[in-house]
């Protein structure tokens, strides 16, 4: 039953329509972070606007599913950054609230769509081509982008109420990487694959 789910995701109408989704979305994305960037160094600018950035890593990976082809590299940035980002964004938005922020439709939002981000990254994982290599230059991507957030401070805007408790969320955030590396490689990196149905 899970295997027969799982194989509609290979189909190309599920790949356009998720196409249709996470273009849009990864638009949205950087416009949400516009302020942020109009006040982040230069050198810093591609490791700030951390979901976006993974999504489009996603839309990567599916334009290249329809000319039924794999970008292990491109896959594994994928899935950990969906990972990672998709979970950080969904307790982030839960911390807050919890903190004490009224939390309205954006967040909720933001909620929802985070978590079919990180749903996603794992949903594809069966259609992966990600090796070893690919994973550890996926992971220092990952590891690295936590020391810019939380050693240089260009980490996303969080609550005023979480930022008092900034150096547990960049431990909280350290030790989610981890985890999404792990999950990747318990998901993504295997030999028996499933196929593309694209005609």
């Amino acid at each position: 039953m899970v295997k027969r789910l799982l194989l509609l995701f290979g189909h190309k109408w599920m790949i356009i329509f998720l196409l249709l989704v996470n273009i849009p979305g990864t638009i949205y994305g950087y416009i949400w972070y516009r302020d942020q960037l109009a006040i982040t160094p230069i050198q810093f600018l591609i490791f700030v606007p951390d979901s976006p950035t993974a999504s489009l890593f996603f839309v990567f990976v599916l334009l290249a599913f329809l000319m039924r082809r794999n970008w292990p590299l491109i896959e594994a940035l994928a899935a950990i950054t969906l990972i990672k980002y998709g979970i950080w964004a969904v307790v982030m938005n839960v911390a807050a609230g919890w903190a004490g922020d009224t939390l309205n439709w954006k967040n909720y939002m933001l909620v929802f769509s985070h978590a079919g981000m990180a749903l996603q990254a794992v949903l594809y994982a069966p259609y992966f081509r990600i090796k070893r290599w690919h994973l550890l230059i996926a992971a220092v991507w990952t590891i690295h982008n936590d020391i810019i957030d939380y050693v240089f401070m260009m980490h996303p805007w969080v609550s005023g109420r979480l930022m008092s408790d900034i150096d547990m969320i960049g431990y909280f955030t350290f030790w989610l990487s981890v985890f999404s590396i792990a999950v990747v490689y318990l998901v993504g990196v295997r030999k028996n694959r499933f196929e593309l149905e694209i005609q």
